[in-house]
């Protein structure tokens, strides 16, 4: 069985040497999981962990991952950690826009009260208002 990606040797942007890849993916080279330097490259992900932000830059290499079981391949970007910016800070008026939406998930559309959690999106009620319902509704029934 043919391997779906061989090692190819090809010079990266974050190396001024050759380095091992396994091809060319989305014309970005495809590096395998633990292949990688994590001192040079990291996911999105990894860099909010490190309080970074790809700072408008694209991608410069793409990391892929085979799950033994499904047999699924998963990918995701890589951007140079050097060239990333630290994480804007959070302004008032960002604070006060967080607090209004995460207050309309929690407002009962049926009798407006925040009861402190928040709603299911299928039906935006309280738990009461939901049992009055689902009661209301098996009484026309009956």
């Amino acid at each position: 069985m043919a391997r779906r990606f061989p090692w190819v040797k090809a010079l990266v942007p974050w190396s001024n040497t050759w380095e091992y890849t396994r091809g060319v993916h989305d014309g970005l080279p495809l590096l395998s999981y633990g292949c990688a330097p994590r001192d040079k490259l990291a996911t999105f992900r990894q860099l909010r962990a490190m309080g970074l932000r790809p700072n408008g830059n694209d991608p410069i290499a793409v990391l892929y991952v085979r799950h033994n079981r499904s047999k699924k391949v998963s990918f995701a970007s890589l951007y140079l950690i050097e060239t990333a910016a630290p994480v804007r800070p959070m302004t008032p008026a960002k604070y006060t826009a967080l607090a209004k939406a995460n207050l309309a998930r929690r407002v009962c559309r049926s009798c407006g009260k925040d009861p402190l959690y928040i709603l299911p999106t299928s039906t935006r009620q309280c738990w009461e208002c939901f049992e009055a319902n689902e009661n209301a509704e098996m009484t026309e029934a009956a």
